[in-house]
């Protein structure tokens, strides 16, 4: 098939740091090019990809202190309108900018959430749009969002060699992400605290959570002798970060869409202590992959549990339900009811 897979442009694809759908989109477009299908990638200039690369800014909006890509956005839909014609489905990840522009070829087009959907302004525009062909991320993601055309629900797939099976040899819990009040660095710091064991962050400072991490983070930092902080790492560093760790802590209190860090601990053999919210109950296997909990105190009680887990079962389970070719195999079932002119339509949501 040819499909063109259109990226957002504040990271680069793969992103170098943080930035889980620029991610994303890349173990997708890789996995289809090994599988065989014609690929054009619409990202910036420094993404790295085997598929044809359509460079609509020079590098990483990011780099160049760009966190508004509307703008960029604009011209970038007005080159995929421009190659429309050459493609069997237009694959968007870029939420909903081109809808306006792509109404009437909706058929061809697929548009993966990648966001919370719980924000007030967000069913107007669905319910304006009705009939766009829509991907969620988890079954949870869909809750909010009024009767749409639904094509499927598809989990996050990375590559099975991209991470390998640990040990846990470091002995710590893990936090890796964003630092931000619903990612719960401040719940881990306490899990942490009353296990008695190290943990090491390993997360970024967005500017607008600067000064949430001024006021209430750092303070606490400065405060707890147990924790290590490390500041933003990339993907390479992953594989020691969380391969050594005992467990990662997913302590969030937002309806979390899918969570990519849980699987990249899977794929590690590293067991997941979360909080119950969002995607977590459909993504964890409670005893298996790790522990779902409902606060701090059940989480600490988790860590004391942590041996009950066995490292290989978890890593089988991350190869069974969250590859890349899993991901990639869902998608293009997708894809091809949308090229089939009789099948045009996705089957609308319950």
């Amino acid at each position: 098939m040819k499909i063109a897979q259109i990226a957002p442009l504040v990271e680069s694809v793969p992103p170098t740091l943080y930035g889980g759908t620029e991610r994303v989109v890349s173990w997708l477009t890789e996995e289809l090019v090994a599988e065989g299908h014609d690929v054009t990638l619409f990202a910036s200039g420094d993404s790295q990809t085997a598929a044809r690369l359509v460079p609509i800014v020079p590098r990483a909006l990011r780099l160049d202190g760009i966190h508004n890509s509307t703008t960029y956005n604009i011209i970038m839909l007005d080159q995929v309108a421009a190659q429309q014609g050459e493609f069997d489905v237009l694959h968007f990840h870029i939420d909903f900018f081109h809808y306006p522009i792509f109404r009437n070829m909706a058929h061809r087009t697929l548009t993966t959430l990648h966001g919370r959907q719980d924000l007030p302004e967000l069913p107007a525009l669905y319910r304006a749009f009705p009939h766009m062909p829509l991907v969620s991320i988890s079954d949870h993601q869909r809750k909010p969002v009024p009767p749409v055309n639904w094509c499927g629900t598809v989990y996050h797939g990375l590559p099975e060699g991209k991470l390998r099976q640990g040990q846990g040899a470091g002995g710590y819990l893990a936090f890796l992400g964003r630092i931000c009040a619903d990612k719960g660095i401040l719940p881990a710091i306490e899990i942490a605290r009353r296990t008695g064991m190290t943990l090491t962050v390993a997360a970024k400072v967005d500017p607008a959570d600067q000064k949430y991490f001024d006021e209430q983070v750092k303070p606490v930092l400065d405060a707890s002798p147990h924790v290590e902080f490390i500041g933003e790492i990339n993907d390479g560093q992953k594989q020691e970060f969380l391969g050594r760790a005992a467990a990662l802590l997913f302590p969030i209190s937002w309806p979390e869409p899918f969570g990519l860090v849980m699987i990249e601990a899977m794929a590690c053999g590293t067991p997941v202590v979360a909080f119950d919210c969002g995607s977590v109950p459909e993504i964890m296997e409670d005893g298996l992959t790790g522990f779902v909990v409902r606060d701090v105190d059940q989480a600490v009680a988790a860590v004391a549990r942590l041996d009950r887990l066995y490292r290989p079962s978890i890593r089988s389970r991350f190869e069974e339900r969250f590859s890349a070719g899993a991901m990639a195999r869902d998608y293009v079932k997708i894809y091809q009811k949308l090229a089939a002119p009789s099948e045009a339509a996705c089957v609308a949501a319950e």
